[in-house]
């Protein structure tokens, strides 16, 4: 199956397949960071991300986000610039 093209929609297949999470939203936010290091003409360099998984349950802050940055790694080495991330477990 062909990678899809923008970037928004890879990311959450890769959120998907390696978190199962319950909830999830991804927004692109590189519209308010024009001019700014990091962003580029076309977009899609600045994302904020909500995923609520139950494989974050047991790790710390600091383990989640080194955890979903490792697993969009190839996405920061194709162009992704910035993540916001609020991640949590299930309450």
């Amino acid at each position: 199956m062909p990678q899809p093209s923008d970037r928004r929609t890879r990311i959450e297949e890769i959120l998907v397949e390696a978190f199962a999470p319950v909830s999830l939203s991804i927004i692109d936010d590189s519209t308010k960071h024009a001019g700014h290091a990091g962003a580029a003409p076309g977009g899609e360099t600045h994302y904020s991300v909500e995923i609520v998984a139950e494989a974050f349950a047991g790790l710390s802050r600091v383990q989640v986000q080194r955890t979903v940055m490792l697993v969009l790694q190839t996405e920061f080495d194709t162009g992704l610039h910035a993540l916001a991330l609020k991640a949590s477990a299930p309450a």
